[in-house]
């Protein structure tokens, strides 16, 4: 990618937030195809106990080898590097675009020793679990799941998962996460997500798969219809090679991968978006999005009728990173499923977000095709972040790009956030940092017809760095925000900031779980995502998020030394 000039950009920047974007909705220029899934397998976890405890015996080199031969976590569309805006370019943009409550006014820090909001908190998946579970092997980014129901807490990361107790104590586990899909133990898997429905009971899970001789990729779905995640789990595969094998579409470049599959559900359908990626080439075909009849996945059906949209544009470019909403059933979303998307074609900033809509649901259960419209909005400025500073290293953390995380429709509202540059008024020095939006959408019949932002802002800190976050709102309107925090005075910790109902800004910022020293230098990555999500019992919100957890949690040798905090927040004010 070329890299122009701190002028240049600064000045086409200026020129593209001055031009008016028109909210007129597009019908998506896409195909679309319908295709049904089969049965691959039957899980029980109780007969996987010895197989996983039988890892924990001394490294097999080999097995160590094959398994982290390829590397985990998100590809980026645009390589990360020195385009990144100054934070005096970024303040020019923020003056030039929507002003946010809190730019000027980056919330105060408070330890955990002082906040009256957290219920539970205890230490995840980490790489130590990782490790013995992987024959040794270590990997990076964790990737972070988590889904609530029921009194259990599941947590699946790369490259292993637990199942807990909500007050930390662990019921199963921990297991080499390609237990829980058929896989085998040292394949290739990633970007592990799961969700807990409480409507039907459900637990469902899903996971990247890709062979070992780079031939076929698949994306792995595993049910849990009996509500208690240590009994059997049912396991589908959605083939994504694309090209033409297996029912596949032929798209270009292919055999293909669908890269850091997202997780959305709604009353009719389960929705994975993908960014499609060539195995072995340098190819890039965007986004792709499945709806999954929810209807034939729990009743265990031996076809499972599903819709793949492809070849997805929008404002003139690629779509990439299309986020499908986590939609409460029964209560929301009866008239569509909602995505968001920040879009940012020249990988260094921008302004604009698209809002997707998916009407006419229940139509993948009886094999039809839905339809899926999208309009551009403007928003707050975001912009790829830099590299975070962390305590005791010259080594920074790779914050990745300004891709949209995790997304919720709740109350006739769609919430979003991702990681973006930001600047503090008399601070030169760029900082990574948490945008937010509040997207009222609307519909005209089966289109999307507008959407109005009526809340947004950033999460920051002066001199210190925010990674990855994740939102959650609860039932009650109240929302919370996860995330890393690192900086020159705090080694990489799980953090926190609670909006009220009513609120227009978000509080000061919580470390839940301060960090115990720096992340290994030689490592490369941290994320790719957090995650958060309501509790299903009650007002409380669960999250999960990357820090250096306690040395017992580390890896023997002390590399890729990672781990994961897990917490339940009350979102009353503190």
């Amino acid at each position: 990618m070329k890299t122009p000039t701190d002028r240049a950009v600064s000045l086409t920047l200026l020129a593209v937030l001055a031009l008016p974007l028109p909210l007129a909705a597009q019908e998506s220029s896409v195909q679309a195809r319908t295709g049904e899934l089969t049965r691959a397998a039957t899980v029980d976890l109780t007969q996987s106990v010895a197989r996983s405890a039988a890892q924990s015996a001394p490294l097999n080199t080999t097995l160590a080898v094959a398994a982290a031969s390829r590397p985990k976590g998100a590809r980026l569309l645009h390589a990360k590097n020195a385009a990144t805006l100054s934070s005096a370019q970024f303040s020019r943009l923020l003056q030039a675009g929507p002003s946010s409550t809190e730019a000027g006014a980056p919330p105060i820090l408070m330890d955990v020793e002082h906040s009256t909001s957290i219920l539970h908190n205890f230490d995840g998946v980490s790489s130590l679990d990782s490790a013995v579970t992987n024959f040794g092997a270590e990997f990076e980014p964790p990737d972070q799941g988590l889904c609530v129901g029921n009194g259990f807490v599941i947590e699946p990361v790369n490259s292993a998962f637990t199942i807990y107790r909500r007050n930390g104590s662990v019921l199963a586990g921990p297991f080499n996460v390609n237990v829980l899909f058929d896989e085998g133990l040292t394949q290739f898997t990633s970007d592990p997500r799961c969700y807990f429905d409480a409507a039907t009971n459900t637990w469902f899970a899903t996971i990247l798969f890709i062979s070992a001789d780079n031939t076929e990729a698949h994306t792995d779905i595993a049910i849990n219809t009996s509500g208690d995640p240590t009994t059997p789990w049912t396991v589908y595969r959605l083939e994504q090679t694309d090209d033409g094998t297996n029912g596949t579409p032929v798209h270009r470049g292919c055999p293909c991968f669908g890269d850091q599959p997202l997780l959305g559900i709604d009353n009719e359908n389960l929705y994975i978006s993908t960014n499609e990626f060539s195995i072995l080439g340098p190819k890039v075909n965007g986004a792709q999005i499945y709806a999954l009849s929810k209807r034939d996945l729990i009743q265990g059906a031996a076809s499972v009728h599903f819709v793949q949209f492809e070849n997805l544009r929008i404002a003139g470019s690629q779509a990439f990173s299309v986020q499908p909403a986590i939609t409460q059933p029964t209560v929301d979303g009866a008239d569509a499923e909602y995505f968001l998307q920040s879009i940012d074609p020249s990988g260094i900033s921008d302004n604009r977000l698209g809002v997707w809509a998916l009407t006419r649901q229940g139509s993948v259960s009886d094999g039809g095709i839905p339809t899926l419209t999208n309009v551009v909005i403007t928003s707050e400025v975001f912009g790829v972040p830099p590299n975070a500073v962390q305590k005791g290293s010259a080594s920074l953390l790779n914050t990745g790009d300004d891709r949209m995380q995790q997304t919720q429709f709740i109350g006739g509202e769609l919430w979003g956030a991702l990681n973006t540059t930001f600047s503090v008024a008399g601070d030169p020095t760029p900082l990574s940092a948490n945008a937010w939006f509040k997207v009222h959408p609307q519909l005209d019949g089966r289109r999307i017809a507008g959407a109005t932002i009526t809340n947004q802002g950033y999460v920051a800190s002066a001199g210190n760095f925010l990674l990855y976050p994740a939102i959650q709102v609860s039932p009650a309107g109240d929302a919370a925000m996860v995330f890393t925090f690192s900086g020159a005075n705090f080694f990489p910790s799980a953090a926190y900031a609670l909006l009220p109902e009513g609120s227009g800004s978000f509080g000061r910022i919580v470390v839940a779980a301060a960090g115990s020293g720096p992340y290994d230098p030689n490592a490369t990555r941290w994320g790719d995502y957090s995650f958060a999500i309501a509790d299903p019992s009650g007002d409380g919100i669960w999250m999960a998020t990357e820090y250096i957890p306690p040395a017992a949690r580390q890896t023997v040798d002390r590399l890729t030394n990672w781990g994961t905090r897990v917490f339940e927040v009350s979102t009353g004010e503190e």
